[in-house]
């Protein structure tokens, strides 16, 4: 499969309350109630991605707290997409980093409704067959997958084509979600990256379905 790798970026997270019946239990109930309660919390955060399509959702949730973006553009009819999530997206360490990182967006790059975003307006685009958000995310090259990275405030969109496995993507976040962008450039950070996540499980590339 073929990738397009454009990255080009210079030198620039309720504890459950515990109801006793009886007074000695009333006493320990505090201490064992935080320490239980706080990991079953994080825990069940994070069985999924919490992906975001409203993207008036996702503009107060930039205004309120500034993170970074990343961005799922997929359609109903991609097979690579559909792979991506059953695999990439439901691997706890992709889940857990996203959650915490990042807004996760999802982005279907052909939905018909208006889309105001970042302060301008887009629509569907029969010659793209897709909508303008999408069409420009992807600067007209409109391949599926495609994961656009961008930085706080929606600043840098960074489209990057293609199916990512678990070393893949923890490469790209973290080159992102750890400010790596910052010191170096995406070539030398490929070069020294060792994956903390993947399982040393080789990656099925097979074409899903309908692919």
């Amino acid at each position: 499969m073929k990738r397009l790798l454009f990255v080009v970026l210079a030198v620039v997270c309720l504890c459950p309350v515990l109801h006793a019946q009886e007074k000695k239990a009333v006493k320990k109930a505090p201490v064992k109630a935080a320490t239980k309660g706080s990991p079953a919390k994080s825990e069940s955060n994070n069985k999924e991605i919490h992906w975001i399509t409203n993207m008036d959702e996702l503009q107060a949730k930039m205004k309120k707290e500034p993170r970074k973006v990343y961005m799922d553009v997929y359609t109903d009819w991609c097979g690579w997409c559909k792979k991506m999530d059953a695999t990439t997206f439901s691997d706890p360490n992709v889940i857990k980093y996203m959650n915490t990182n990042f807004y996760p967006v999802r982005l279907d790059a052909e939905r018909k409704d208006n889309i105001s975003f970042n302060g301008k307006e887009y629509h569907f685009e029969p010659q793209y067959k897709a909508n303008t958000l999408a069409v420009e995310l992807l600067q007209g090259k409109m391949g599926f997958p495609t994961s656009v990275f961008m930085l706080e405030n929606f600043t840098n969109p960074t489209p990057i084509a293609g199916y990512f496995d678990i070393k893949q993507i923890e490469m790209f976040l973290t080159f992102f979600g750890d400010n790596n962008y910052k010191h170096m450039t995406f070539d030398n950070y490929q070069k020294e990256f060792k994956s903390k996540w993947d399982k040393g499980i080789a990656a099925d590339n097979t074409p899903p379905p309908g692919h």
